[in-house]
């Protein structure tokens, strides 16, 4: 069997695995750029690219460095509390740790060094993220709206956002974070209302306490 190696490498807002959404579409305003490898950085191989409004990404939990020693998962959405099979779940801790993501194309951009570059948002992968192929998403094919989703039936809830502190974030950035602390992403067995968290979104490093009444930002400062 041939090995398989990354075609491009994606560049997003999520410079921390902590607070990344845990599935694509989730946080809209979060923004990435596909950087293609030399060998695929050609525009004639995007050719047409830019009839399709989203896209499927074939990436890697490159992050996840451990070989799994189990074949059951403890899923987020379940509470961190009952064991799925690996393959009942999209947990990264799985072998190969492949993943699969829909983005937005945003635009496509032919001139220039690194060119093409593609443009997407509602990204829900860290940066440097391999990828390793990219198809268009084709409505017909790929929406199946009486499709059962078992305990993953419903989007995740969203908590309100209230901001403890004054920061030079700029509007853009704000509107990601706002978006993925809405989402929750601390542990769900965790039930301390004094405990911070912490993340880096964009450069800017984003501490929060999460409660009943919602995500709390205590301080959010440019870190580069």
């Amino acid at each position: 069997m041939p090995s398989i190696t990354p075609i491009a490498t994606l560049r997003t807002c999520y410079t921390d695995k902590f607070g990344v959404p845990r599935q694509s579409g989730l946080v809209p305003g979060a923004w990435g750029i596909i950087e293609f490898e030399p060998a695929y950085r050609r525009v004639e191989a995007v050719r047409g690219i830019e009839e399709f409004s989203h896209l499927w990404l074939i990436t890697q939990f490159h992050l996840v460095k451990e070989e799994p020693t189990s074949l059951t998962v403890r899923p987020p959405r379940l509470g961190g509390n009952e064991k799925r099979g690996v393959f009942a779940t999209r947990s990264p801790f799985r072998p190969n740790r492949l993943t699969l993501s829909v983005v937005k194309l945003d635009r496509v951009e032919l001139e220039g060094d690194l060119a093409p570059l593609l443009f997407v948002s509602g990204v829900d992968l860290v940066d440097g993220t391999p990828v390793f192929d990219i198809k268009p998403y084709i409505r017909y094919a790929d929406s199946i709206p009486d499709a059962r989703s078992g305990f993953a039936g419903e989007a995740p809830p969203q908590t309100p956002v209230h901001w403890d502190c004054e920061s030079a974030v700029p509007d853009e950035v704000r509107i990601v974070i706002d978006q993925s602390l809405a989402l929750q992403p601390q542990p769900a067995y965790h039930d301390d209302n004094d405990r911070q968290y912490a993340t880096e979104i964009a450069g800017w490093r984003v501490k929060w306490v999460a409660r009943d009444e919602g995500a709390t930002v205590k301080s959010c400062e440019f870190v580069g």
